[in-house]
């Protein structure tokens, strides 16, 4: 059963998810984008990334395979670790894998994992039905070398002046007279027929929208299919196993390692003030040894080789 799917559709609703034993994809809001080079539209969307550290299972993905496909969660959770374990089988022996929709990974001359974000699926739910385009650039500088030619090249006509019959010119004028006074008189009266007409209207439109805002309360709306619900199992497991990132004198320096923390995708936390007055700041706890140490090493290798382990009870 391939799990490419499952993480597509968790990946519109929440911005981790996490595939046991193998890394979390992430997700990161970018606003629109304008490239001006060649005159592109982008709408705003989501940026996947790979964090190879969290590997622990959080129950997202089980829960939701198995509501879906309507299977045990225990069974759910036995076929992404068979996923899992072909994933990185064709990995050690061809050094790439494509994952649909999501991106493909590839190994690097130091035998580490490397992710590119497909960028054909946008999972930011607010932008659905957008899509990039291309605008051609406004030529305004040459619409205005044209006018200016055409102006430069039109003729000007000079008509002579002639003697007018100055007697029409009379009875002209006391035309126009009557005709202004009688245009003053119809423009009051057009004038007061609008101020009713557009009192009316006003009436009518309040009553229109007090009927449908009395139908808008009464209404109820369905939604035929909603989006299954995830019901996360969490366990109140004791963790007295902790991946240590670095003792801090100063708070305001353990404050900004843990915020790093959370921004790399960690389970990050802050201690309260110990003995020595030094505030601990860890990558996360774990519940075994086994899980503390393995996290550890990758660590140690990728991120920052001075971490260690802390065995303690909180």
């Amino acid at each position: 059963m391939k799990i490419e799917a499952y993480i597509s559709q968790l990946l519109y609703r929440y911005q981790c998810v996490t595939v046991p034993g193998f890394g979390a994809f992430l997700t990161e809001f970018q606003s629109a984008q304008l490239d001006e080079s060649s005159h592109s539209f982008y709408p705003p969307k989501k940026l996947i990334s790979f964090n190879p550290f969290i590997k622990n299972n959080d129950g997202l993905l089980a829960n939701h395979l198995a509501q879906t496909e309507k299977i045990a969660y225990e069974a759910a959770v036995n076929v992404i670790q068979n996923e899992v374990a072909d994933w990185k089988a064709k990995i050690q022996e061809i050094g790439r894998i494509s994952i649909k929709n999501i991106g493909e990974f590839t190994l690097n001359a130091e035998r580490n994992l490397v992710f590119v974000p497909a960028d054909q699926i946008n999972y930011l739910k607010e932008s659905f039905g957008l899509s990039a385009f291309v605008s051609p650039s406004v030529k305004r500088e040459e619409y205005k070398q044209e006018v200016t030619q055409l102006e430069e090249k039109a003729p000007i006509a000079i008509t002579p002046e002639r003697r007018k019959n100055f007697s029409v010119l009379k009875y002209a004028a006391v035309f126009a007279i009557s005709l202004g006074v009688l245009g003053a008189v119809g423009y009051k009266l057009y004038d007061n027929y609008l101020q009713d007409v557009a009192q009316q209207t006003l009436m009518v439109q309040t009553k229109v929208q007090q009927k449908v805002n009395q139908k808008i309360q009464e209404a109820t709306f369905f939604i035929e299919n909603p989006l299954p619900s995830v019901t996360l199992t969490v366990a109140n497991e004791k963790q007295p196993y902790h991946v240590v990132a670095g003792v801090f004198r100063i708070e305001s320096n353990a404050q900004n390692a843990y915020e790093s923390l959370l921004k790399l995708g960690f389970k990050a936390k802050r201690l309260p003030a110990n003995k020595h007055g030094l505030f601990p700041v860890l990558y996360g706890s774990f519940t075994s040894y086994a899980d503390a140490q393995n996290t550890l090493k990758d660590i140690k290798k990728l991120d920052n080789k001075d971490a260690w382990l802390l065995i303690e009870e909180l």
